[in-house]
């Protein structure tokens, strides 16, 4: 009797310092939550991609037109529309997001070929760029501007 009683009272000190444990939701995942932009705009790199992937499937499901004005991002939503200005040469146009990447980090946004050749990217293919977010309300006074 003498030795039962103390594993009685050892478990029972473990089954309430285990059910006391701060309880947590669902499993750990590595990978982090996409950044919330702190800013309405991003400056960074910008790249291009072009014939290797024309047909092939979006992430949005469309087929991809290298001569679209479209691009690629990390975590915008897709059908955004944004503002790219290259900041070398001061053009800028509007693409739509329908794709995922950049792959490389260093990267902030993968344009179309026909948006990369209408901002006028250099050799290399990559430029630094700003991108701006563009409203519903603003994508629809371009296309009205534009006779459609």
């Amino acid at each position: 009797m003498r030795r039962v009683l103390p594993c009685i009272m050892a478990t029972l000190v473990m089954v309430a310092t285990v059910g006391a444990a701060p309880a947590t939701k669902g499993p750990r995942s590595s990978k982090s939550a996409p950044p919330k932009p702190e800013k309405p705009y991003q400056i960074g790199r910008a790249s291009w991609y072009g014939k290797p992937f024309h047909g092939r499937t979006t992430a949005s499901g469309e087929p991809y037109d290298m001569f679209q004005f479209t691009a690629a991002h990390r975590y915008l939503p897709l059908g955004t529309w944004v503002k790219v200005t290259n900041l070398r040469n001061g053009k800028s146009l509007m693409v739509r997001i329908n794709d995922r990447g950049p792959v490389p980090e260093s990267r902030i946004i993968d344009l179309s070929y026909g948006a990369a050749a209408m901002l006028e990217f250099r050799h290399a293919g990559v430029e630094q760029v700003r991108l701006d977010l563009v409203t519903p309300q603003m994508v629809a006074a371009a296309q009205n501007l534009g006779g459609e």
